[in-house]
Parts: structure tokens; sequence; C-alpha cells
């Protein structure tokens, strides 16, 4: 996995890189942690170094035990120049949080501390994680500090908005979840070989909204997390993937190029525009079945009489499949609810012509939709595959191992 180097700045919101340093370790990655004087005002060496195995260097004065090695590799036989060593072997390099006070030195150029001198230093990929009071992110002088380091081909993080540190303040400053980092970092990571590469992903995620007026629609509850999953998965391979998300709120996975649509028109428009170009389509989003045939330009009254006349929508992915070449592999998906589930997801494999087609019963309230978790059944013209109740993660890595064995069946390149 990847050598992370993760620069730790003076600020409260320090201890979520206590988080992101646990994680980056669980997913694998060597992490060594350089650390600026302030940042030990609110976390402390020791914890970094009880999570990643490796000592935290402060000053680039200090002797590094490791002689610029991560965790995993041999250290060098000679004792190299500390700053300069770790800099030059690591894979990536985030600094997170990264304080105005920081960003303005990186800016500058400045080399007055570990962090600072091997920022200078690193060839590797370079990304800053702001986070700070909503005042001080927005004055000109930290704008043009961001600014210049992505003028410099450094990538900058934004904010979050919500709660600031200061009792009772607002606003735009809040680093990103550690999660969230995470997936940015590896994102950033350098390409390498994966099994996707070279492959274009088009994935459908959440559910669409027909208007009944301008407040009201005919909807269903499908959050899109599935989706999500998916096009993560797919991006983790390698794949270039366009995601269409329906009404999503949840943030796309790093990388993933999103499009926004609303109804189940917008919904195939979208999809029928980028299908063309994709190898492999994941259509996990749930379009509504019926639409108003009329929709009122004003909101009406709870004392209007109204009768509610539906139409049906167009069927999407059967008109993707009416369109694919012998080189194109077509996910669907079914959410049953009760009876012969199994029999409505194979009669949908071939009536949308589908290579596979993923099955979950939604009558189980404790998977699907809003839930973390989901369990699914594959179908496809072998046979039925039971995908036992894991992570919505974990049901994607699933699929997606399945679409290569459709793919290898079909003498079709899965890279």
């Amino acid at each position: 996995m990847a050598r992370v180097l993760l620069g730790v700045s003076g600020g409260i919101a320090a201890y979520k890189a206590l988080e992101l340093a646990r994680l980056a370790t669980v997913a694998g990655h060597g992490v060594r942690v350089v650390m600026t004087e302030a940042a030990g005002r609110f976390v402390g060496p020791a914890s970094f170094e009880g999570i990643t195995g490796a000592p935290v260097l402060v000053s680039e004065f200090e002797r590094d035990p490791l002689r610029g090695a991560f965790p995993g590799d041999p250290a060098p036989a000679h004792d190299p120049i500390g700053h300069l060593e770790v800099a030059a072997n690591c894979d990536v390099y985030l600094v997170a949080p990264a304080s105005a006070n920081t960003l303005a030195k990186l800016a500058a150029g400045m080399a007055d501390s570990m962090l600072t001198t091997s920022f200078l230093a690193c060839p590797a990929p370079r990304l800053v994680a702001p986070a700070m009071n909503d005042r001080m992110y927005a004055d000109a002088a930290t704008q043009a500090n961001l600014e210049a380091l992505r003028g410099r081909g450094v990538t900058v993080i934004e904010p979050g908005e919500g709660r600031l540190a200061s009792r009772g303040e607002f606003g735009r400053g809040r680093l990103p979840d550690p999660q969230r980092l995470l997936e940015l970092l590896e994102a950033a990571l350098p390409g390498g070989e994966r099994p996707w590469d070279g492959l274009r992903v088009l994935v459908t995620a959440g559910g669409t909204r027909e208007p009944i007026d301008p407040v009201r629609f005919l909807g269903n509850r499908s959050s899109g997390r599935m989706g999500i999953a998916l096009a993560a998965a797919a991006a983790r391979r390698g794949a270039e993937v366009t995601l269409v998300a329906a009404n999503v709120s949840i943030p796309e996975p790093a990388g993933v190029r999103r499009i926004d649509v609303e109804t189940a028109a917008e919904l195939a428009a979208a999809t029928r525009s980028e299908f063309a170009r994709s190898h492999v389509l994941l259509m996990a989003a749930a379009p509504a079945d019926f639409r108003a045939m009329e929709s009122s330009s004003e909101k009406l009254r709870r004392a209007d009489r109204i009768e509610l006349r539906l139409e049906p929508t167009e069927d999407i992915l059967a008109g993707l499949t009416a369109a694919r070449t012998p080189e194109q592999t077509v996910v669907g998906f079914a959410a049953e609810h009760g009876g012969d589930a199994v029999a409505g997801a194979r009669a949908k494999l071939s009536r949308k012509r589908a290579d596979l087609i993923v099955l979950n019963d939604v009558s189980n309230p404790e998977i699907g939709f809003e839930s973390g978790e989901n369990e699914v059944v594959l179908v496809d013209a072998g046979g039925e595959q039971l995908i036992p109740r894991a992570s919505k993660a974990e049901i994607a890595e699933r699929i997606l191992d399945e679409v290569d064995s459709v793919r290898t069946k079909e003498g079709l390149r899965t890279r």
C-alpha cells in the first residue's frame, strides 16, 4: 500500500488527525507523522506513535530513529537528513489540519519546522486541508495563500460548514471527516497498475422526484448509498467513474465525476449522454415509475380539490440496453417487497436485456434505503448467488467481482 506522510499543525481539529492516522493504518498504508510545536498543545506525539507504530517528528534538527523509512520498510544503512528522506520516501503528503499560520508559511515557501521543510522538499502529490475560524478562512490573506498553493499544484481540500470551536459560532472552516480525508488522500496517489485502469464506468444513484407542484413531488426512499458505494469501489479499482446522482445528499467519492439530476426525464437524458462512452453501467438509481400528467406551477392549497392523474415514466434501462454495444456490460437493480422476488428479477433480466440484476428485498427495514448495510441476490443467465448481509461497501465489492466474472466470460477486457 501507500506511504502516507501526515502533517499536523496547531488547531482544535488536530484530534481528527488521530482518527485519520488510524483509518489509514487500518487500510494498510504506512503512516509517518510530522507535527508543529503548536500541534502538540492539542494532541500528543505518543498518541500518533501508538497508532502508526512509528516515531513522530517535530524538529528538523532531531534525529529520525527510522532514518526516513516508513512502517514495513527497511531503514537505510546510512543516517540521512531527516526532513529530506521522509519527504523523498512518501507517496503522498497531507497537511491536516492546516492552520492559517501554517498555510501562510507554506505559501511563502518558509522552512522553519519539520512540517514546512519536508513539505518544501516533497516531490509526491501534496494536499492541504484548511481548518480554522470562518473569519480567518474568509480573510483575503488566507484566500491568497490558498490560491498560491493551488497555482503550484498543491491540492486544497475545501473545509466544511457547521459549528466551529468558538462557542456559538457557525460557518465555513471545519476539517472534513477523517474518512473523507482518507478518500481524497487515496485519490491523489499515483495511479500504478490497478485492475480497472482504462475502464469507464457509469453509475446512477438515488431516487427521482416527479413534481406535483413547486413544493410537492412523487418519489421514493432511495438514499443513493448503494450507488455511492459502487462508485467508490470502481474508482478504487482504477476506473474513470461518472456518477449520475438523483437527489443524493451524500458527497461523491473522491475522484468521481458527478452529474446531479432530479426527475426521471433528467436521469434518462444524463445517462443516455454518458452511456455511449462507458464500458460498464451500474444502474443503481430508483427512477419513479409514474409522474403527474400535469403539474401545477403554483402551490396547491389544502382547500383545493385535487385529482392526480399519473402517466408512466420512460423505461430508462430498457432504452439504454436497446442501444448497447457488445463491449458494454449492463447491471440493473431490482428492489422487491415480498412475493417471488427472484422470479421477478429473472424476468427483469430478460426484459431489460441486462447482464446482471442485483436484487434486494426492501421489506426488511434493517437493510436497504437509508441503512449502511444490505443483502442482495445476484441474478444472471447462469443462476442466482446470495450475498449475505454486509456493509454496502462490501456488497459493492462483491458486485464488481461479479462484473469482472461476466466480462471475462464474454471475452471482454477488465482493464
